[in-house]
């Protein structure tokens, strides 16, 4: 049965390969680098028993690292704090301010019906937006190829003056703002394919003419946004209740690979939420491991023929553990393919 977190968000729930050999590892990391950012302080961070945004799903990600010898072809990174700097870049000092002072010393704070803070969530969440940071540093210096956050709380919801949907700051947003701003790129693309929409990411950035979001959603679906103001950089493909491969795929080829291949992007970053997998109790679309994959392939051949195979990929939804581990795991395989 689909659902059964009594908060807003949540009452609205609803194959691998592995390496050919394990002698494999060192030509791969060798030759591909890719980095995976994570923290032990975003295993600290909980809304309260019961709650689908959990610690755990970050355990499940590793142990199908291990299952699929991924953990082999992966060069690890502890993600840093984000600054203050780069916090504004996309969040209203305002915000940003009482975010600080809402945070507890001990129990929680209920931001919304879904989002809560314990004593360690600022700290995770500044080390989630850093994760961001850093594996935009890291590909833009040719230091690895493509970079993966496994971090949480996941950061697509936030918007610039209103934490939501379990998130807290928008961690694609810091990364393309750090991209931009940082690093004087012109041209930067995020592609969400999140069951729900990136309402924050999209707020950010939709008068933004250096930036092209294109996404599917579940719709009509929470935070129910997504379907107004379609442009040509916004490309947002809502899906029915139901759909599966052949609509996704469908959505990928037909709206979103004609607006990358127009846009012609320097970098691309991933807001890479698993939860529209059939098996996720959160919604009500019918992906597998196979779409993650396929997807996160065309990804990296736009990446490759435009922004020099630049990618920086960021955990945001998947709440069955196994289904998130495998997942995970499909896409990370694609990411390392030489």
């Amino acid at each position: 049965m689909k659902g059964g977190f009594n908060a807003r968000k949540c009452s609205e729930q609803r194959p691998l390969r592995p390496l050919s050999h394990p002698s494999r590892a060192r030509d791969i990391l060798h030759d591909v680098g890719l980095a995976f950012i994570t923290h032990p302080d975003c295993l600290l961070h909980e809304m309260g028993e019961g709650h689908p945004e959990r610690p755990e799903r970050l355990a499940a990600i590793e142990d199908k690292l291990i299952a699929s010898r991924l953990d082999y072809v992966i060069s690890r990174y502890e993600a840093p704090l984000a600054t203050r700097e780069q916090l504004l870049r996309v969040h209203d000092p305002d915000y940003v301010n009482r975010l600080t002072e809402l945070a507890p010393s001990a129990g929680l704070v209920q931001i919304d019906p879904d989002t809560a803070m314990n004593p360690y969530t600022l700290q995770a969440a500044l080390r989630a937006a850093g994760a961001a940071v850093l594996g935009t540093d890291l590909v833009i210096r040719g230091e690895v190829d493509a970079a993966f956050c496994a971090v949480r709380p996941p950061g697509h919801h936030a918007e610039r003056a209103r934490a939501m949907g379990f998130c807290f700051f928008n961690n694609v947003g810091i990364g393309v703002a750090h991209a931009l701003e940082a690093h004087a790129l012109s041209r930067v693309a995020v592609v969400d394919f999140d069951v729900h929409h990136g309402n924050g990411t999209e707020e950010m950035f939709h008068e933004d003419g250096r930036v092209l979001m294109v996404s599917t959603f579940e719709h009509p679906f929470y935070p129910g946004s997504g379907v107004e103001g379609r442009s040509e950089r916004m490309v947002n493909v809502p899906l029915a209740a139901g759909a599966g491969s052949r609509e996704f795929r469908e959505a990928v080829e037909q709206e979103w690979l004609p607006a990358l291949e127009r846009f012609k992007p320097q970098m691309l970053f991933i807001s890479a939420g698993f939860d529209a997998h059939r098996d996720d109790g959160m919604a009500f679309l019918r992906l597998l491991e196979p779409d993650y994959a396929w997807v996160t392939a065309l990804v990296r051949q736009v990446a490759g023929k435009h922004a020099d195979g630049r990618i920086v990929s960021l955990l945001e939804g998947g709440y069955d553990l196994d289904v998130l581990g495998r997942c995970v795991a499909a896409h990370l395989g694609e990411l390392a393919v030489l």
